[in-house]
């Protein structure tokens, strides 16, 4: 957003947290690694048109309230489930009083809503941002047109907001910090996507001046961009923070994926980061907070949960800069069309090829090799932390599918794959939630998963699952969850062909010599995606 972001533009990326763009006034919006290959390389992307759901915003944050803890409201509200399918525009008197990273605050934990993406308009405020980055060139003023209408309109007092804190084990279980008073503090850590700008750099510096953290609490502060590093380095505020006790990390996903800088076991965790899945941090029994970064500092300064705006300390006061510190030395430009040919990837001996999966078959007979519950994360599915080093060892990673859930799935999937049975997953709401992580699509289809049955399913793990050639159905009567269990034996008879006429498919549970109907969205792409057994498949065409 700093170097590149522009109002008015359009943002693929492969990351779920691409819509912090929207902060910018951008369309941005993230999917699965392959769908941004495959738009690089043939320039498209398909998207559904969204229901647009209108959050009017009045009144102005309170001293020590921040955009985190807007966010967290709408997190309250809205949940984490049932937005798919969903865009969130901002608007209203409101807006004036946020800053562009904040507003990047909101639209970045938008993802956590399940939402397609969120944006603000481009206002004043977004051209002197892009001023003072040296880039007013780009602005062009944005707002929604008067008459607009809107699926759902919502209004939101920013002056009624207060420190807000999502408990474990997820981002819309929100109580407010008072609450939780008390609370016993092992570790804060200050950054991620959501909350490394210089702005809340500044403010954790300011707080903790002159300051010590709690001994008994482990203070880290991850800038969120070379820019902001270099910027806190110059002025100070580097220093300040070191000398209050923080251990500074990189300006990558780092803790919030759980691959550093885990908490210690049941340990307590405050994070200004997006996602507080069970075990996502890196350790099982972790006890992981979502909070704003003055709610981090002022509990690693008590070591116990406390509402900021109780430290008996004046808010500080931040005015962004007229001029961020600009230095693009280290960017590497695309090179000119001709030289393109020339590049040469290297690839290491752990870097293997994208596994293949094999077309759909008429009809489909298989075991339902696990069935789980509601708001299964794509961390549920397929953790991050330590397991990332194989990522690009497919067959290495797939033994931790479900590892988390029912540490035997993969070996019982893989012994169904060598007899030629397919194996199905059974899921309730919200089946997919969170990281656009592919892997989690990716290795499944490796493991010989041909179909997951959900109750329903978040978008961006929908699509994945897709692309790898795996049918996302969901029960056409949703009671039909409970009719079926791990084991039993099920067939999707003339499957390809329900699929061409788009039927209904029928589910047939051999165990309990029952059936059910099934249903999709699909659209005709998807459909050619599934019957040639993915995009890789139907691109080799």
């Amino acid at each position: 957003m700093e170097r590149f972001g522009l109002p008015g533009k359009t943002l693929l990326g492969s990351d779920s947290h691409t819509p912090t763009g929207g902060g910018i006034g951008m369309f941005a919006v993230g999917a699965g690694g392959l769908d941004v290959a495959f738009a690089m390389a043939q320039g498209g992307f398909s998207v559904a048109y969204p229901n647009v759901v209108r959050v009017e915003l009045v009144g102005s944050l309170k001293p020590w309230v921040s955009a985190k803890d807007v966010i967290l409201k709408m997190l309250e509200m809205l949940t984490t489930k049932g937005n798919v399918g969903t865009v969130i525009e901002y608007g209203g008197p409101g807006v004036a009083s946020l800053s562009v990273p904040e507003r990047a605050t909101i639209t970045n934990m938008g993802a956590e809503l399940g939402v397609t993406t969120s944006l603000f308009p481009s206002d004043r405020n977004t051209f002197e941002f892009l001023k003072a980055q040296g880039r007013e060139s780009g602005f062009v003023e944005l707002f929604a047109d008067p008459d607009a209408t809107y699926y759902k309109r919502l209004t939101l007092n920013l002056s009624d907001i207060e420190p807000l804190a999502a408990k474990p084990h997820s981002p819309d279980n929100v109580a407010s910090v008072r609450s939780l008073k008390g609370v016993r503090v092992d570790q804060v850590a200050v950054g991620s996507c959501t909350n490394s700008s210089f702005r809340d750099l500044m403010m954790a510096a300011k707080m903790v001046e002159g300051r010590k953290v709690k001994d008994s609490v482990s203070f880290i502060v991850a800038p969120g961009s070379k820019q902001v590093l270099r910027m806190i380095a110059d002025n100070g505020a580097f220093s300040t923070l070191l000398a209050a006790g923080a251990r500074f990390a990189e300006n990558v996903c780092g803790f919030c994926i759980g691959n550093s800088l885990s908490p210690g076991t049941a340990g307590v965790s405050l994070r200004t980061s997006n996602r507080n899945f069970e075990g996502r941090s890196g350790t099982p029994s972790a006890q992981v907070y979502l909070v704003s970064v003055e709610t981090a500092v002022a509990s690693a300064l008590t070591g116990e949960f406390t509402d900021p705006r109780t430290l008996g300390l004046d808010c500080p006061s931040f005015q962004p800069p007229e001029r961020f510190t600009l230095d693009d030395s280290m960017i590497a430009l695309p090179l000119p069309l001709e030289k393109r040919g020339e590049v040469r990837i290297v690839r290491g001996p752990n870097i293997g090829e994208p596994p293949s999966n094999t077309p759909l078959s008429d009809s489909l007979q298989g075991v339902v090799a696990i069935k789980v519950g509601d708001k299964i994360t794509t961390d549920h599915i397929m953790p991050a932390g330590d397991k990332l080093k194989y990522r690009s060892n497919i067959p290495a990673y797939s033994e931790f599918v479900f590892a988390g859930v029912d540490p035997a799935f993969s070996g019982r999937a893989m012994e169904n794959k060598r007899k030629g049975i397919a194996s199905i997953i059974v899921a309730g709401l919200s089946y997919g939630q969170g990281s656009s992580r592919e892997h989690a699509a990716i290795c499944p289809m490796y493991l010989g998963v041909k179909v997951v049955v959900a109750r329903s399913f978040e978008r961006i793990h929908t699509a994945n699952l897709i692309n790898f050639g795996i049918l996302p159905f969901t029960f056409a009567d949703p009671s039909d969850y409970d009719k079926i269990d791990r084991n039993d034996v099920v067939e999707l008879p003339d499957i390809r062909a329900r699929l061409l006429r788009k039927e209904t498919v029928e589910l047939r549970n051999r165990t309990k010599g029952i059936g059910f109907s099934l249903v999709h969205s699909l659209t005709d792409k998807q459909i050619d995606i599934l019957l040639a057994g993915g995009k890789l498949n139907l691109a080799r065409r």
